[in-house]
């Protein structure tokens, strides 16, 4: 998907939100899809803590770069734009070792699952590490 035009990415992920629906296993599917976005290591652009930055998801899939709080966000906008998810509670915390070393945004849903943790896909809550503080919390809601 992410080789292809713009307007080819978009159905793609329009396509791809329709999937889950039917999925038997939906997070491990979103996880999938957005795992394999181009990565890069931070976005000048868009201030994680300042959601007037944050563009939306169309933009984001024409831009066509991901840092970890765009994946996250990403993830979390398929989820709450699909039936099946669309009622979740899906929120982005931001997670910070106790070094400082290292942060995380991950998309916790229904305070069960966490994704965008692990490169194998969603982790259930319990086995998150007790390591890391709260650094962010944002209760994602469909876009516009």
């Amino acid at each position: 998907m992410f080789n292809h035009p713009v307007d080819d990415r978009l159905t793609e992920w329009i396509k791809h939100r329709r999937e889950l629906d039917e999925s038997k296993n939906p997070l491990q599917d979103v996880w999938d899809f957005w795992h394999r976005a181009p990565f890069i290591p931070h976005n000048k652009n868009i201030d994680p803590y300042y959601r007037q930055s944050w563009p939306g998801p169309w933009a984001i899939i024409e831009e066509n770069k991901y840092d970890d709080f765009t994946k996250a966000l990403m993830i979390g906008w398929t989820l709450k734009l699909t039936k099946k998810f669309q009622n979740s509670k899906i929120e982005i915390k931001t997670l910070v070792d106790t070094n400082r070393t290292r942060e995380y945004n991950l998309v916790y849903v229904d305070d069960n699952v966490i994704i965008n943790y692990s490169d194998n896909g969603p982790i259930s809550v319990e086995k998150m590490p007790d390591s890391f503080f709260i650094e962010n919390i944002i209760d994602l809601e469909a876009p516009r």
